[in-house]
Formats: structure tokens, sequence, C-alpha cells
């Protein structure tokens, strides 16, 4: 991680409008120079902030709003203490009712003390707004007093003493959830339909003296967010409303400042079952955080450009966005992300509830702190602000999360560009003696929390100096595999490899040692997969990793899920090393590549097993870290012991065995289809064919070995997994002939 220089920070939402140092992205964009390593390394230079949060205050609820000045950050929500950043809940507390202002710096609490309260029901504080001298503090939210002094709904604090003013009194009807503030106008939204006695429908302004303003922006639905454009010129409203002043516009709207008149509607532009949390604005554009509900909803980002309103990108992320902050070039967001796979990110993962994004492209960046969903609905992050104090830039998050980067911290966080104390993960490291003479060192790319560029250095033979140093792009639901080739070995020789992965700040210890022997001759199994052809070729040689080596030049390498038995022997193949175990319960590989739907394939691999429960040996799936919704070019094996291939050629079509292969032996399974339609071939020998079947289901997806759905497919086995041993697994881009799967199971004694 690298630090940035100063900029403009701007504000969103419920947080300052003011000018102050800021951070920037390095302009000069990377370059991968290793084998394998992502293109995507030239096009995301590194965000300045970290991922490591730093130690901060608590609160024992939910962090709604925040809003930041130079050095102070005040945060409203839905709790009545604070503790410090070690202690457990329920102990160390102090009263902090639904607000607490804390010290940029140091993550501690500052004098400034408020209690927001009401007489009956709950109390909280949903939007917070600093005017754009930092001397007065806007608050809104459910309550109707602050520390003693009535109130409706809305207040306003003096900074400097900490007091509500007096001369700040309006009545509003119901919740206000939104603010944002001028030097002369206060804009509200919420759920209300009257300020000051007049009707005023979900969004309202005032003046810094509380007088209610003919500015009308009528809307039918509840208001979640308010941002005044840079220019003071245009209002952006959100919410689930879906019209503005009478006219169209869902979620989303734009409005003149003075008057409330609408000027930019957007019919169609969210779908209806998609809402605006959060607005955020930078010199250029306008950025929306958008949640939906049900099937076919949008839960991502937008960015639209300020000189004429118009989309500028959207990403389709799934997983409900509540906050965003544009800052220096970066789209911060708080979501719970769990699959981006559909823009290019990361698919059925976990969920991830921080992302980084440029300003000019949604491509995900290299940053990923995380926090958990937390209590109440729950989603993990609400409101984030950023602020500045002694030279160092802080991103501030609040929500109702009670974990940062897996240890216990709730409600509050934060993030500085310095220092960068996270190192990246050890690599995962195969070597392979296939070809004579040399030996392929192999490896899986790292991940770091906030670098996607990282440099690898080998070490050889216990050596303290690196014989060779490259760099590779990663991300961690992609990580490429590596190669180096060492020619300067002698055949019978045995060496032993280390490898280590910086992000030029922090160092990785070093990979556990992996030694292999030099041979005299080309192995002929191998050989033949590889001049045949084959795209993909996982020899399970590993040692205990999350690493399915590709011995092909395509280094298309695979995930190993749930910690499959590694080292299994012997092996399918006369002089090969080791195959790897499935428990037929969660254990899995899938390749880190996604692809496109493949028209002819082949898909061979040696299984032995005496399971009586069937369950996938390989196919090809739509997802990797659940079971997939699309899936076909699969072969399975059913309760009987007998083999099924699979493919969706205007309906589930499938091809069977006569004989079962569930007798405790090695045996070679390929599985074609092509133009002549699907073939599948047990030891050397066709077993089960038919020609009508020449197509299969079009999507992108995974090749999965040792488990996957079978939903509805004929024959279903009772489990899903395979139990068993599974060895020399490739895939093909071509329907291997008859003749070549024979030459292959004839390889099977090394001769």
């Amino acid at each position: 991680m690298m630090n940035g220089s100063t900029g403009r920070r701007s504000g969103g939402s419920g947080r300052v409008r003011a000018a102050s140092a800021a951070l920037c992205l390095f302009a000069g964009a990377l370059t991968a120079t290793a084998a394998g390593a992502s293109p995507a390394a030239a096009l995301t230079p590194p965000v300045a902030i970290t991922a490591d949060d730093l130690t901060t205050w608590q609160t024992n609820g939910i962090v709604w709003s925040m809003a930041a000045t130079e050095g102070t950050v005040y945060a409203g929500g839905t709790f009545s203490t604070i503790r410090p950043p070690d202690a457990a809940a329920g102990t160390s507390e102090q009263p902090a009712v639904n607000f607490a202002a804390f010290d940029a710096a140091t993550g501690a609490p500052t004098g400034c003390s408020l209690s927001f309260t009401l007489s009956s029901g709950t109390a909280t504080v949903r939007a917070l707004a600093l005017s754009p001298d930092g001397g007065t503090l806007y608050a809104g939210g459910q309550f109707g007093g602050v520390n003693g002094v009535g109130v409706s709904n809305i207040a306003a604090v003096d900074t400097a003493t900490c007091t509500p003013r007096q001369d700040f009194k309006i009545a509003v009807s119901a919740t206000v959830r939104a603010l944002d503030a001028t030097a002369d106008t206060v804009y509200l939204g919420g759920d209300f339909t009257s300020v000051g006695g007049q009707t005023r429908n979900s969004f309202a302004a005032v003046t810094t003296g509380a007088d209610l303003l003919p500015w009308t922006a009528n809307a039918d639905e509840v208001a979640r967010a308010v941002e005044v454009t840079p220019d003071g010129q245009h209002v952006a409203l959100g919410g689930d409303f879906f019209t503005v002043n009478g006219t169209t516009s869902h979620a989303l709207a734009v409005v003149d400042a003075t008057t409330g008149a609408l000027t930019t509607s957007y019919p169609g532009f969210i779908p209806s079952t998609s809402t605006v949390q959060d607005l955020t604005t930078d010199s250029t554009g306008l950025y929306t955080a958008n949640e939906g509900t049900g099937g076919g909803v949008f839960d991502g980002r937008i960015a639209i450009d300020l000189d004429d309103y118009q989309q500028r990108w959207r990403d389709t992320c799934l997983g409900a966005t509540q906050a965003v902050l544009a800052h220096s070039g970066v789209l911060y967001s708080g979501s719970h992300a769990h699959d981006c796979a559909s823009m290019g990110g990361f698919p059925d993962q976990p969920r991830r509830h921080l992302l980084a994004q440029s300003v000019d492209d949604p491509t995900l960046l290299p940053w990923f702190p995380d926090t958990n969903d937390g209590i109440g609905e729950p989603v993990g992050p609400r409101v984030m602000a950023q602020t500045d104090k002694g030279g160092r830039h802080y991103l501030w998050v609040g929500g109702e999360f009670t974990t940062v980067n897996g240890a216990g911290q709730q409600g509050l966080t934060r993030f500085a560009d310095g220092p960068d104390t996270g190192a990246p993960w050890v690599p995962n490291v195969s070597l392979s003696t296939v070809t004579p003479g040399q030996i392929d060192v192999q490896w899986q790319t790292s991940f770091d929390t906030d670098d996607g560029e990282l440099t690898y250095r080998i070490y050889k033979d216990g050596a303290s100096t690196p014989v060779h140093t490259t760099t590779g792009y990663s991300l961690f639901w992609d990580r490429p595999q590596l190669k180096w080739t060492d020619t300067d070995v002698a055949v019978g020789e045995t060496h032993s490899y280390r490898i280590t992965a910086s992000d030029g700040t922090s160092t990785s210890a070093k990979s556990p040692a992996q030694s292999a022997t030099v041979a005299s001759s080309t192995q002929a199994y191998p050989a033949r997969v590889l001049s045949d052809g084959a795209s993909l070729y996982w020899r399970y040689d590993e040692g205990a990793s999350t690493f399915a080596a590709d011995t092909t030049g395509a280094l298309n390498n695979g995930f190993l899920r749930n910690a499959p038995a590694y080292r299994q022997t012997p092996a399918a193949i006369a002089g090969d090393s080791t195959a790897i175990g499935f428990d037929g319960a969660s254990e899995y590989a899938y390749s880190n590549k996604r692809h496109p739907q493949p028209t002819r394939f082949s898909v061979e691999t040696w299984i032995k097993t005496t399971t009586t429960r069937g369950g996938k040996i390989i196919g090809f799936g739509n997802l990797t870290m659940q079971n997939s919704t699309r899936f076909d070019k699969h072969v399975y094996m059913t309760n009987e012991g007998r083999l099924v291939f699979g493919v969706n050629s205007g309906g589930r079509r499938t091809v069977t065995t006569n004989g079962s292969y569930n007798d405790g032996a090695w045996h070679h399974v390929v599985a074609t289809q092509g133009p002549a339609g699907v073939a599948l071939y047990v030891d050397g020998q066709l077993r089960a064919s038919n020609f009508l079947y020449t197509s299969n289901e079009n999507y992108p997806g995974y090749w999965r070995v040792g488990g996957d759905n079978l939903a509805n497919w004929a024959n279903r086995p009772t489990s899903n997994f395979f139990a068993g041993q599974i060895d020399e697994t490739a895939v093909y881009p071509t329907a291997l002939s008859a003749s070549t799967v024979s030459a292959h199971y004839a390889l099977r004694t090394g001769e």
C-alpha cells in the first residue's frame, strides 16, 4: 500500500461539504510482468487508504449517520453507550444517548456529549450534516429533545459549545432521514408530510434560522437521501418514491435548489423493486447507493455525470448498497455484496461489506477490508465519512456490524492512508517435472487486502537471495497461476523452493519448502495429455494448500475447497506422484477462470471409489462457493456405481453405462461432445453414446471436480458430492476420438 498526495474532499448526504486535504490515486498504470498475470493490473492503480482498521471506540447499537469536520467525527444512531476498542459488550461503557463525537486521529470520544431522547418510543438520529463553515451541526431523526431542549425530529447544534441552538426550532411531523446544508439553507428528507405546519411530502427546505422555505419537491414515498450539487444550483433526491411534484421519477430525481422544481427525472432508470439509500458527489459526478427487494433487483451503484445528469456507469453487484462516499477519484461503498460476477467481479463468494471503485469505471479496485452483517436487519455498514487531521487522511465507517476484519468491533471503525501493516497471504507452491532436465515452479498468486499487484521472490535450496523475482496481479476471487522454469539443474538432482509475496511494504512468510527431482526422461501419460491439446490439466500432486496446479500453458489452476485429502497413494498412473481424495460431503475443486460455454469439449479423469451414494465427478456450473443454479456438461455416478454423462440440449439429455464402477479400482473416465453427439468412455472403451445431443446450455461457468448440484437430473444419486479418489483431471476444447481415448488408457502403466 502506497500513500497518495493531497486533493479535494467531497461530502455526501449528511456529511460536510468543505474543501480539505485528501487522497489521490496514482496515475501511472501498473504492468503485470509474470506469466498469467491479469490485464486488470494495468487498469486499476492502488487505493491510497489501507484496509487495516485502526483502534476506534465502539457503540452498543447501530450507527446510522455521520458528519465530519477537520479532526472531529460526529456519529448518530440508535445506541445508548460507547466503550473502548477492546472492551467486550457491556463492559467499560459510558453513556452516549444516540450521539457521540470522536477525535478523528485517535478514535476516542471528545468532550462533546449530547442526548437525543423521545418521551415515548425509541429515539434515533438518522441524519447529520454540518454547515459549510463547520459551526453548526444539523441533526435529524426521530426525537423530541436534545439535552432537555424540546425539538421535533430536527435540531441544530453549536459545535463550538456542543449545545443545541435555541433559535432553531421547527416541527417536522415524522422521521427525518436525510440532511444537507449550504450557507443559508438546510434541505431535509424523510417520512414526514408536514413541516412547520405546512404540507411538505418527504422533502423540504428551511433557512438556517429554521424558517420554512417555499421550496417544494413533494414525493409520494419515503425520502432517504438529499445532496446539494457542488455548484449549489441543484439538489439530488433519493428514496423509495415514484413521483416528484406529480411527475414520474422513481428513486432518483434532480430538482432546482431555489424552487424545488423538477429539472431531471428518471422514469424507468432504476427498477421499481429498487430504491436509493444514499447519494454523494464529487466535482464531476453524482453517485447512488441502491437497494433492491425480490427478483431482478438492482443493488449496486450508479455514477452520473453532473454536466448532463446522464449515466456514466453502473455496476450490477448483488447485495444492497447502503452508503457511498466519493473521495479523490475513488467511490467507497458499504453494502453486503455477495455476487459481482455480472460485472467481472467476484462470483458467489461470502458477503463483502466494503468496496472501492474508480469514479470513472465500475471495476472493483483492490481494497477489501470487511465487516460482518451485525445486528438489526442486518446489512453491515450504513454510513461513511472522511476527514483529515495531523496530515493524515481518515475514512470512517458506521453501521450495525459487530466485527471488523474478523475481530470484535461494534458500530464504528476507521481506516487511514497508513501505515500498511497487512502482509499478503503466503503463496501456494507446486513443482512439476514433466519435462526432463528442468523443474517448473508453479504457484497460486496470493491475496492482499489493499494491493492487487504483488512481487514474488523465489528462493532455491535454502538460499537467502532469490533466484527469480516477478510480479503478478490478483484479487481474492481471482488468483491466477504463475510459473517459472528452473533450467539451472541437472538430471537426478533434487532441489527445493520457497516463495514470498510482497506488497512493497509488508512481505509474507516464505512458503513451506517443496522439493522435486529432475527427471531424465519424459513421462508418457502427461506428455500425451498435453500433446493432445488439454486446456486444463490438474495432477493433484500438491502437499496441502488450496491450489490445484495446471500443467498446461494455459495456467488454468483450480481452487481446492474444504481441505480434501492430499497426497493419496497409489496414484492412478504408474510412476505418477499422488491423487486427491474427496469426502462426498463438502469437498470439491473449481477452476479459477470463468469460461464461456464450451460448444465442443472433452473431460477426462481417473476415479477410485466404493461409494453407494453416488455424486458428481466433474461438471460445468455457474457458481463456485455454493451449488450451482445452472449446471450441465457433467459426469456423475449413481448410487449403484453406474456413470452418467449429461448435457442440457433442449432438455436434460443423458447417456448411462450398463456397468458399475464403484469397485474400489482405478477407472479411466472420458466424456466428449461434438458434431457427432456425445460419447462416454470408461477404461478406454465406448460405453454409451447418442449422436443427437450436439448442443449444451449456454452460460459462462467454472469447471468443478468432486461435487456440484444434480437436482432434477436422471438417476440422481443420494449425494451431490463424490466420495473417493480422483487423479489426472483434464479438459479439452475438442471432442477426443475413440482411438485417442484408448491410447490414453493404454498409458496407465507408464509405458
